[in-house]
């Protein structure tokens, strides 16, 4: 680590603890969090100073993040996913692959309710012996 960092975390340890009052308590909560920040800790913190003090462009987000298994969905089909008829279980294999896991019954509801919203269409098909939904593009 370069002397840059070690100072800009130095200072940002410093600023941490700014406002306690000065004591054991203040000194021990220093040292913690510069070893934090030093990456004996999780390491986030680290990372935010490290990206302020390196001029490194950040990846432009492309709006909020897909947190309900809807929007989530909504992610698959704007990526293709779609484009060939799938069943339920494809759709949570595509979700878990994606690191979002669900079970088919917290599934069946969020597809429903696209479909009722014409966001994606569903078709009844055999699948040998069952009937199955299979989802896709409207």
């Amino acid at each position: 680590m370069d002397t840059k960092k070690l100072v800009a975390l130095r200072k940002e340890a410093e600023k941490a603890i700014a406002e306690m009052p000065d004591g054991d308590l203040k000194v021990k909560a220093f040292e913690v969090i510069l070893g934090h920040l030093l990456g004996t800790g999780s390491g986030t913190a680290r990372q935010s100073v490290v990206h302020e003090e390196e001029d490194e462009p950040k990846p432009a987000k492309k709006g909020r993040a897909a947190k309900s298994a809807t929007a989530r969905i909504l992610v698959l089909r704007e990526e293709g996913f779609f484009k060939n008829q799938r069943s339920m279980g494809e759709v949570s294999a595509e979700l878990a692959a994606h690191g979002w896991h669900y079970p088919l019954t917290a599934l069946s509801g969020n597809l429903q309710a696209l479909t009722q919203r014409r966001e994606i269409r569903r078709v009844r098909a055999k699948k040998g012996n069952k009937k199955v939904w299979l989802y896709s593009e409207p």
